[in-house]
């Protein structure tokens, strides 16, 4: 059984005394609102959430939009889900559910987007991906519909976003290197328009020009976020005539099929080339031990939570010290594979 009108008819009672015992309102009679509560428990009401939504002029839902695909993904995304714990812990102290946007790799973001939109799903939206010059942000803000980005873009029309901090990556880990004798040192970025490879790229540049150093054009190795786009990068390196003698990878799938390429060529990571990457749960079973940087991602997810209903008039007032742009710290992780590698 479902619906107030039966709901009423069961208990002899208006459909208006029903609704307000249900929604707690103060002027019903103790004794009817626990009759009410508990009829709708023993028979199974189940509350019009459609037509709460079009009273209230809010759904509850809070969408995050990812991209999916074998290419996108690899053998599984860890990474997204652990940033959902955290999301959804700050959305439940509101009773908000966040729902997964899952665009595929084969359509254009821009359009699902839009049909998003169009239906009215959503209150607010939590992008990722961002690309370089990202046209989500302009529609979004034309839109009025609150959103937050994990990630930046050279598109910026004043809304909150957070992204990890691959500025200080490229810093510390192309620091280190030089300091254990590394010259020529290689790194990995997206092979899209994704703008995280952007900023690597730029802050490796200058990184190594600090010590005097250059970054070559062919030990930028671009891979898709999967295991075979490392186990790519690791057959593209071993073909360089300057085989560079380190490498930083940018995303943390790629370390896998990296080692997997490079034993299978008789190389051994820490020994015949020094590896940096980035940490994910599979990565704690790889030998050498991974010299990586990590975070936590639920906090992660916590703050973009946060951030977002900071902006949101019903809930702003429970987050006035929410920051509204910040680059999320990496700590970095010692391991064993990017010893050696020097002599190569």
């Amino acid at each position: 059984m479902k619906g107030i009108r039966q709901l009423a008819d069961h208990l002899d009672i208006s459909i208006g005394t029903v609704s307000r015992a249900l929604n707690g309102k103060p002027d019903v009679n103790e004794e009817t609102r626990r009759r009410v509560l508990e009829a709708a428990e023993q028979l199974g009401y189940v509350a019009n959430q459609a037509g709460r939504s079009l009273r209230k002029g809010a759904t509850g839902i809070i969408g995050f939009m990812m991209q999916t695909g074998h290419e996108i993904t690899g053998q599984g995304d860890t990474f997204f889900m652990s940033v959902f714990d955290g999301v959804q812990a700050v959305f439940a102290r509101h009773k908000l559910d966040l729902v997964a946007l899952l665009c595929s790799s084969e359509e254009d973001p821009d359009d699902y987007l839009k049909r998003v939109v169009a239906r009215g799903f959503a209150d607010g939206i939590i992008l990722s991906a961002t690309r370089r010059h990202d046209h989500r942000f302009e529609f979004l803000d034309r839109a009025k519909i609150p959103f937050i980005t994990l990630g930046r873009s050279q598109t910026d029309v004043g809304q909150p976003w957070y992204d990890l901090d691959f500025e200080g990556i490229a810093d510390q880990a192309v620091d280190r290197l030089v300091s254990k004798g590394h010259k020529r040192i290689a790194i990995s970025r997206p092979h899209d328009d994704i703008n995280l490879g952007h900023v690597f790229v730029e802050r490796c540049r200058e990184a190594l020009a600090r010590h005097g150093l250059q970054l070559a054009e062919n030990h930028i190795f671009r891979s898709k976020p999967n295991e075979t786009g490392g186990y790519q990068i690791a057959r593209d390196l071993i073909a360089c005539t300057d085989r560079p003698t380190a490498i930083v990878l940018v995303n943390e799938a790629t370390t896998i099929g990296l080692y997997r390429g490079l034993e299978e060529a008789g190389l051994k990571p820490g020994r015949d080339v020094a590896v940096i990457g980035q940490y994910s749960p599979q990565c704690q079973f790889l030998s050498p031990r991974l010299t990586c940087f990590s975070l936590s991602l639920r906090d992660l997810g916590i703050a973009l939570a946060e951030s977002l209903l900071a902006t949101m008039p019903a809930f702003s007032q429970h987050y006035p010290q929410a920051a509204r742009r910040q680059l999320w710290p990496m700590t970095l992780v010692e391991g064993d594979s990017d010893h050696g590698g020097v002599s190569a």
